[in-house]
């Protein structure tokens, strides 16, 4: 990964290739033969958006095929971002003003660069990318921007792009006059999710991601109490000094004695203790990425950020065992027929029971009073049905026949970064903080970053070598049998789920609602109706049609 840039000079800014990368495109900063170089990055969904105006708009489009029509363009989006009362086209997106002030921020970033070339031509206070930072802060702070955009006037002698700069230069004079803009500000102000989507955009991945985060929460703890807050190190109002070798030291310490606790993410836990040097690096890179990622101090895209997809059992990484598969996939089909098999076989006063407890909804106690029996009998009566769906789905999944081989290939490539949307991983993770320190700490020597041998595990924490090969052992069947449990626990959960859903369709195609009344008039001509139209989808669901 690249570290922030020394920078003693300013790389040339390239220019941009066409109408579309003036819009959709963010400043970068790297480095390439030891020298400091400005890239550009493309942002793909403003890409997309400027393709769809220029398919759909007839003003865009036409702008597009002129040369020379690039500050037109920006009055465009303008007026597209101020405008709250344009009507809305059907094929607008719904966020189209905030998209706008995106397009605007990506077009700003030119003047980003100018201003902040000025300013340190100027004034070589501070390094010229921290002047960068300063104004492309303001920039994606969209509030700032509208403001911008609103202010200006059309009839103002100088052009837009001009105005914009002008502002960018009193912007990065006051923050750094007053010591507002510091890198190590920068760090401590952004939230875990802007800090998450900087590294994960910059290519950084577990168990890294986990473990920066991990070190920059004990680092703000340590640096806003010998620096930021303290009346001997800054006064209120000055700029925020930087850390020394006894901040960086502490936050490593800190870090070092809470990696263990169960509140810990297993990707900290599973690794090594950190140096002071490797601390100060990791924080230096979250500055570097920060800064350079526009969406990282964005404000108002962050709600986009990290959309929580469906959790799904997935293979980790080449485990030769096709029983996760088959849950995610073929599993279901096949169990969804086998559930029907047995349910065909049922008799209609089973049927009752089931459509009145799973379908409509009643406890156990109405159901009883609905078919006049006692109590206990329906609960013998609903036991008696589950356990025979329960047995059918786990003859067919099988989990003692693949959860050993899948335990000791999760150890082996998933440990040190388990996959948190697949649930059995996230399971294995709840069960290692479930065993005994001394167990936990053995898999972490033998599984985590330093994948040390029996041998040299034994060495190291000065205890016999058979006796290291036991605790490996016993942890891995611990883990075994905690799987198994949750295993069941899922098992249990999917019959019940599956039974409501197949009851209460039944309910509804007969009664059109899925309410049934407790003690109606014609409940029972209705119940009948609906066991007989439930046969008849068994009976045809089994002929295939």
């Amino acid at each position: 990964m690249p570290n922030p840039i020394n920078q003693e000079s300013i790389p040339r800014l390239p220019e941009r290739r066409d109408n579309a990368n003036n819009f959709c495109t963010y400043l970068m900063l790297a480095t390439r033969n030891s020298r400091p170089a400005i890239e550009w990055k493309n942002h793909l969904h403003l890409k997309r958006n400027f393709e769809l105006y220029q398919q759909r708009n007839q003003q865009l489009s036409s702008l597009c095929s002129q040369p020379n029509q690039i500050k037109k363009l920006a009055e465009f989006w303008r007026e597209i971002a101020i405008d709250t009362s344009r009507i809305f086209q059907d094929w607008e997106p719904k966020n189209r003003q905030i998209l706008a002030l995106e397009h605007l921020a990506s077009y700003f970033e030119t003047e980003c660069y100018h201003a902040a070339r000025t300013v340190w031509l100027q004034s070589q206070d501070f390094l010229w990318d921290e002047y960068l930072c300063c104004a492309r802060v303001f920039i994606y702070t969209f509030e700032h921007l509208l403001r911008l955009l609103q202010s200006y006037n059309l009839s103002h002698q100088t052009s837009l792009d001009t105005y914009i700069q002008q502002t960018l230069i009193k912007v990065i004079k006051s923050e750094v006059s007053i010591g507002k803009f510091s890198p190590w500000r920068l760090l401590a102000k952004k939230s875990d999710k802007e800090l998450q989507e900087a590294l994960q955009r910059f290519g950084y991945q577990e168990p890294n991601i986990s473990q920066y985060m991990f070190a920059r929460k004990y680092f703000k703890q340590v640096y806003r109490f010998n620096k930021v807050n303290n009346p001997a190190t800054r006064k209120t109002g000055q700029k925020w000094p930087e850390p020394d070798i006894e901040d960086f030291q502490a936050a490593a310490e800190s870090y070092n004695a809470e990696k263990s606790l169960p509140t810990a993410p297993h990707e900290v836990s599973a690794a090594s203790k950190i140096s002071r040097e490797q601390l100060q690096t990791w924080m230096e890179n979250c500055i570097f990425v920060l800064q350079n990622y526009p969406k990282s101090i964005n404000p108002i895209s962050l709600d986009k950020i990290l959309e929580k997809g469906e959790l799904q059992l997935e293979n980790p990484a080449g485990i030769e065992t096709e029983a996760p598969a088959k849950v995610a996939r073929e599993l279901p089909k096949t169990i969804n027929s086998a559930f029907r098999q047995h349910l065909e076989n049922l008799k209609p006063v089973q049927h009752k029971i089931l459509l009145l407890y799973y379908g409509a909804g009643f406890n156990q106690t109405d159901v009883a009073n609905q078919l006049q029996v006692n109590q206990s009998g329906i609960s013998r009566r609903l036991d008696t049905i589950k356990i025979k769906l329960l047995k059918t789905m786990v003859e067919m999944s099988q989990p003692h026949s693949w959860v050993v081989d899948y335990v000791g290939g999760w150890l082996q490539k998933n440990y040190r970064a388990p996959l948190h949307s697949d649930l059995i991983q996230v399971a294995l993770v709840q069960a290692i903080k479930e065993l005994e320190s001394q167990e936990q700490e053995v898999l972490r020597l033998r599984y985590g970053d330093e994948q040390l041998a029996a041998e040299k595990i034994a060495y190291q924490l000065s205890m016999d070598l058979l006796e290291v090969t036991a605790i490996i052992s016993q942890a891995q069947q611990k883990l075994q049998a905690n799987l198994i449990k949750v295993l069941n626990t899922w098992v249990k959960e999917y019959v019940e789920n599956w039974l409501i859903k197949f009851y209460q369709a039944q309910v509804l195609a007969v009664c059109g609602t899925p309410n049934l009344p407790v003690g109606g008039e014609d409940i029972s001509q209705t119940i009948d109706s609906i066991v007989q139209e439930c046969q008849k989808t068994l009976m045809n669901c089994k002929k295939g049609e």
